[in-house]
């Protein structure tokens, strides 16, 4: 299995945007919605499978509730943007795929995190499913 992960550089390069991430307070001065406003992604592996079918649409919201168990969306050790489940362990702070095939990831701390996951889409509408509410 091959997890796809994709570079904060690369990430902003393919908006055209030449903005240091950390220095401009997170993803909404890539774009054109608010730093506080939710954006969609596409999910693009299978590593959240069940819960998250490669293809869907997730909603991300950058000031959601950051808590063990939340769906993430972070920048792991390599400075890569990566969907994972947050778990808090021991004090310790893990990014785990629900798919087994893929190996959790310690991050120093919830700096990482980007936004919390609070919504699924698909194309039917009884695969759209709320979380954090």
């Amino acid at each position: 299995m091959s997890e796809t992960r994709i570079s904060v550089e690369t990430f902003k390069q393919s908006l055209g945007q030449p903005v240091n991430f950390k220095q401009s307070g997170g993803m909404g001065e890539l774009g054109s919605c608010a730093e506080a406003e939710p954006y969609a992604l596409q999910v693009i592996d299978d590593s959240m499978e069940p819960e998250f079918a490669q293809g869907c649409i997730i909603i991300i919201d950058p000031t959601g509730v950051v808590r063990d168990g939340a769906y993430v969306f972070a920048v792991d050790d390599k400075s890569e943007y990566i969907f994972r489940q947050l778990r808090i362990i021991d004090g310790k702070h893990w990014l785990v795929a629900l798919n087994d095939a893929y190996q959790r990831i310690e991050i120093s701390g919830l700096e990482h995190i980007e936004g919390v996951i609070t919504q699924r889409a698909g194309k039917r509408r009884s695969y759209h499913k709320w979380y954090d509410k």
